[in-house]
């Protein structure tokens, strides 16, 4: 009767041990990756030459997410043209497909898009145009809600890319982003990335670092950073390669395994004139 009652006791422990919800970390490759616009002053560095080193790399360090910069949608098509990605943002100039995009691209089957939206860098966020001492382009910020298909945790995640002319469009463009993320990600895990168009000790840069809210993985990462510490080449097998302009940053709620500027080039040429920046993180 005492075995009988002790093997009943210790089938209703395996049971509830067995039952118990699993605490899963996601943990995937996030990258941000200036892919250069299409256009036929680059010769022999133009898209069409680029286009398959390009896939190439992002299956290669096997991006899980990436937000990009400078693509064209075509460009963005040729992407996800394998089946294996999809994505989510407009073009800058129209709020669909004219004009380079800020898109975010991602793994079908690892992510669930959940929410989205876009907003462009200047006194009138909701609607196309430039902002503040912008000459050249209009700037604009795609976001989205994911949800990681395994551990069920969702994050939202910010692409962005500042002007490269106006001082003040940079300054202005860091105010407005610092309070678009607290309004639409509302306390979530937030990954922001990007080419700001701006090194670590600009005002741009010293105003998301001071506001507290997300941190830079270059900063935090677990291991050594690898690879230069400059983010942009130039096509130039001989450019100095120090000044850092494209970032990842993330909040609290991530840890930054590793962190590397990826340094490809196949028979002296590049695959965009900027490097990407690729971290691992788990959360």
């Amino acid at each position: 009767m005492r075995t009988t009652i002790i093997w009943a006791h210790l089938f209703l422990l395996i049971s509830i041990v067995l039952s118990a919800p699993k605490s899963k970390v996601a943990r995937f490759n996030v990258a941000s990756y200036n892919l250069r616009m299409d256009t036929p002053r680059d010769s022999l560095d133009s898209w069409e030459h680029r286009k398959d080193m390009v896939n190439g790399l992002i299956r290669f360090h096997d991006f899980d997410i990436f937000g990009t910069q400078e693509g064209f949608h075509h460009q963005i098509t040729d992407i996800i043209k394998p089946g294996d990605y999809a994505y989510t943002g407009v073009g800058r100039d129209d709020g669909k497909d004219a004009g380079e995009h800020s898109a975010i691209i991602y793994k079908k089957n690892k992510f669930l898009v959940l929410d989205k939206g876009d907003f462009w860098f200047s006194e009138t966020p909701e609607i196309p145009g430039k902002g503040w001492d912008a000459i050249c382009c209009n700037r604009i910020c795609s976001w989205a809600k994911f949800k990681d298909i395994i551990s069920g945790k969702e994050f939202y995640f910010f692409n962005v890319h500042y002007d490269h002319q106006g001082k003040e469009a940079r300054k202005q463009s860091s105010i407005l982003l610092m309070k678009k993320i607290r309004k639409i990600a509302a306390g979530y895990p937030v990954i922001c990335t990007g080419d700001f168009n701006a090194t670590p000790d600009s005002e741009p840069i010293k105003i998301i670092n001071e506001n507290g809210l997300l941190n830079d993985s270059y900063k935090v990462t677990l291991q050594p950073p690898y690879g230069t510490t400059g983010t942009s080449n130039s096509f130039n097998i001989f450019a100095k390669m120090k000044n850092r302009i494209d970032y990842i940053w993330i909040s609290k709620e991530f840890t930054v395994n590793k962190y590397g500027v990826l340094n490809d080039v196949q028979y002296g040429h590049f695959p965009s004139d900027h490097f990407p920046v690729m971290i691992n993180v788990s959360f």
